[in-house]
């Protein structure tokens, strides 16, 4: 009997053909509904491990949060804040001179050391600002007295207009700062350097050119000046202190004005996370987009703006102003920038912190004199307030991170 298969090798059919098409229909059938059984088992399984996923990020979340809700994270962030050393240093003075001095704490001596601060403050602002971006400017002091200089020469002796003599030494101000900057950028010296030659250019003009021009190394008579009690009402007039008796410069407030300025800049701008950028890491902040020459420009005209205005408020204040006004300050601001937690390599800093290092200076300044002490020992407090300063800041920002 002949097979139906002549060609059958070990009972399988030599030809597919040879198989019905109900057989090949049902194996697809079969397979099709095996790739959905599969597909739809591979997404439960992604499902769950979604879920999985999910639970272990909340688990993260919520383990990050109580963390930072916990009295170590509040911890942890207080003392990573660069002015906590300061305020703290301030508190302490504040309280020793209260207890050794009767005048330091009545209205009268808080009015004369918060003028003080504020004489200080107005400048180590900006300053700190700066430091903060990476620079230095060692002619912030001598800024204030040329300030006074161009205005007080100008108004007394060329019989200019008060108003328009303001606005020429502003001017003439924000150029040095602007100089100052573009020098830097563009030749690549250190700031150290460059400001240190316009401190010195600064010192000569103040005194060889205005001795050419007047015959002396001072101004006199600005009370004679038309407009001079105007100016004076706006840049040191005296606030009553409650009624007692005291009297609140106008000085105080344009420093509280100035920090609150920096304060939202740091913290609320784009230009403050510039500032950040470009003191941390200059390359990478180029790198990312930040305009670096524009930021550090910006940064040295708004030091010597603020030193335009510490130079008006000082010289309507007293009516007179010396060749001499502002020399050796410039370190003043620098200590007070560096006691309120500005590093001195940059990208760490605030406008609040330097204002405590100027309101610890003024404390210190006066609190010597009203306990009776000899004024000189105001140098040995600076030199060892500055050096402690910095040891204080290292260890908080190491006790920080290690918490």
């Amino acid at each position: 009997m002949k097979s139906k298969y002549p060609a059958e090798r070990d009972g399988l059919p030599e030809r597919q053909s040879d198989i019905s098409d109900t057989d090949l229909l049902h194996q697809e059938q079969s397979g099709i509904a095996g790739d959905k059984m599969s597909h739809r088992r591979n997404k439960m399984s992604e499902s769950v491990l979604n879920r999985q996923d999910q639970g272990r990020v909340a688990g993260d979340e919520m383990t990050y949060v109580s963390y930072a809700d916990s009295w170590q994270g509040r911890f942890r962030r207080l003392l990573s804040r660069p002015a906590i050393s300061a305020a703290v240093a301030a508190l302490v003075i504040l309280l020793f001179f209260s207890f050794a001095t009767d005048a330091f704490a009545s209205p009268l001596g808080i009015a004369t050391w918060l003028e003080s601060a504020a004489t200080i403050g107005i400048m180590a602002v900006p300053v700190g600002l700066l430091m903060t971006g990476g620079e230095f400017d060692l002619s912030a002091g001598v800024m204030v007295g040329f300030s006074g200089l161009i205005t007080g020469v100008l108004t007394t002796y060329f019989h200019v207009s008060v108003w328009v003599a303001m606005l020429v030494s502003l001017l003439l101000c924000a150029l040095v700062g602007f100089l100052n900057g573009v020098l830097v950028m563009r030749t690549g010296l250190p700031s150290f350097i460059v400001t240190l030659a316009s401190f010195f250019v600064l010192q000569g003009i103040n005194l060889a050119a205005v001795r050419a021009l007047i015959g002396q190394v001072s101004v006199q008579g600005m009370a004679s000046v038309p407009y001079f009690r105007s100016v004076q009402w706006l840049l040191a007039s005296q606030t009553s202190l409650f009624g007692t008796g005291a009297f609140i410069q106008s000085s105080v407030w344009w420093w509280l004005a100035i920090v609150a300025i920096g304060t939202w800049v740091l913290t609320r701008t784009r230009v403050g996370n510039w500032i950040f950028a470009v003191g941390g890491d200059v390359n990478a902040a180029r790198a990312t987009g930040v305009p670096v020459r524009r930021t550090k420009v910006g940064l040295f005209m708004a030091v010597a703006i603020c030193g335009w205005l510490a130079g008006q408020i000082s010289l309507f204040r007293f009516g007179t102003v010396q060749s001499s006004t502002g020399i050796g300050l410039e370190l003043i601001f620098i200590i007070c920038a560096v006691v309120g937690g500005c590093v001195m390599t940059g990208g760490v800093g605030s406008a609040i912190g330097p204002a405590l290092g100027a309101l610890i200076y003024g404390m210190a300044n006066l609190g010597i004199i009203f306990a009776g002490w000899d004024n000189n020992w105001l140098k040995a407090f600076l030199g060892i307030m500055l050096l402690l300063a910095v040891i204080l800041n290292n260890y908080i920002r190491k006790r920080a991170v290690g918490l």
